[in-house]
């Protein structure tokens, strides 16, 4: 009796606390013309440049999919796009040394060292479509090859760039499944063509609608094979000015968040109801055990008294 109400009382708990999943999305918004900073796997003799631009979630989620907006420079067309990948880093001092080479002006906010999580279409772990938005979109300023550790990090920026506007979505077939936190989010582009580059557009900053404000909510970081593992704030390093302006990038994700459910009052009560009967069951086993041994020390008794005689 005891083992069946307990049973029951861990299964109706068990029941009342169902893992449930809420939809998650983020946004940083739409383009805001004033920068387009170059992200690129190493590929075609270039090297890899990483941009990054953060996002926060509040617990355990699971990212399926992912937008960023960026344009094909130098009159480079969707046929010329190849692979496509997505890296998620903590904030640094995680996956890092430190303290740090000391050759860029601060680390603190920085992307780490090293990737936390990837995906690659090469791997297979994401899909991707490709849609055009605008044949002709110019941004005031990019960040392409002036990246450059101290004391020549403050460049000004390479100046105004146009292209074909495009988003990306990316279906995430291997989904991302991160614990509550700070990351940065880095897509890159790989193209075909020796000349061209994706850049990835940047978004107000502090975010606007229709994107998701939050805070702290980070400045968009770039740095290049030869720069790395250190990181420049593209803003306030590269293009510097007193005020430096500071950029978010372009991009959304959606997945999925978990969290636990709270018991209905009906549930606390039937556990309520087990656990009493559980404790009713240990009583009257008690009482019952009593009984049995007060029995047996009156047979013991009456057998003394018979063999006296």
């Amino acid at each position: 009796m005891r083992t069946l109400l307990a049973a029951w009382a861990v299964g109706l708990l068990s029941m009342a606390l169902p893992a449930a999943a809420t939809p998650f999305s983020f946004s940083t918004g739409d383009p805001d013309g004033l920068m387009a900073m170059a992200t690129r796997p190493s590929t075609g003799g270039k090297i890899e440049i990483e941009a990054a631009d953060d996002f926060m979630l509040a617990g355990t989620t699971s990212i399926t999919s992912a937008t960023f907006t960026g344009l094909l420079s130098s009159q480079a067309s969707l046929a010329d796009i190849g692979a496509v990948g997505v890296e998620i880093y903590r904030v640094f001092p995680q996956d890092s040394t430190d303290p740090p080479s000391g050759n860029v002006t601060t680390r603190a906010n920085s992307p780490s060292d090293v990737a936390f999580a990837e995906r690659d279409s090469g791997a297979l772990d994401l899909t991707f479509t490709v849609s055009t938005l605008n044949a002709s979109f110019t941004a005031s300023n990019s960040v392409v090859n002036g990246i450059h550790p101290l004391p020549s990090e403050q460049t000004g920026g390479d100046g105004p760039v146009t292209g074909l506007e495009v988003e990306f979505t990316v279906t995430f077939t291997s989904p991302f499944v991160l614990p509550g936190g700070h990351y940065f989010f880095v897509p890159q582009v790989g193209l075909s063509v020796p000349f061209s580059d994706f850049l990835w557009l940047s978004a107000p900053r502090p975010i606007v609608a229709p994107g998701t404000p939050f805070s702290p909510d980070l400045q968009a970081w770039i740095r290049n094979e030869d720069l790395a593992p250190d990181w420049l704030r593209v803003g306030t390093d590269i293009v510097g000015g007193n005020p430096a302006p500071t950029f978010n990038a372009t991009f959304s994700l959606t997945g999925e968040s978990s969290s636990t459910s709270v018991p209905e009052p009906a549930t606390l009560a039937l556990i309520g109801v087990a656990l009493i009967g559980l404790v009713g069951a240990r009583q009257w086993s008690g009482r019952r055990a009593l009984h049995r041994r007060l029995r047996l020390m009156r047979r013991r008794y009456s057998t003394r008294e018979r063999s006296a005689r």
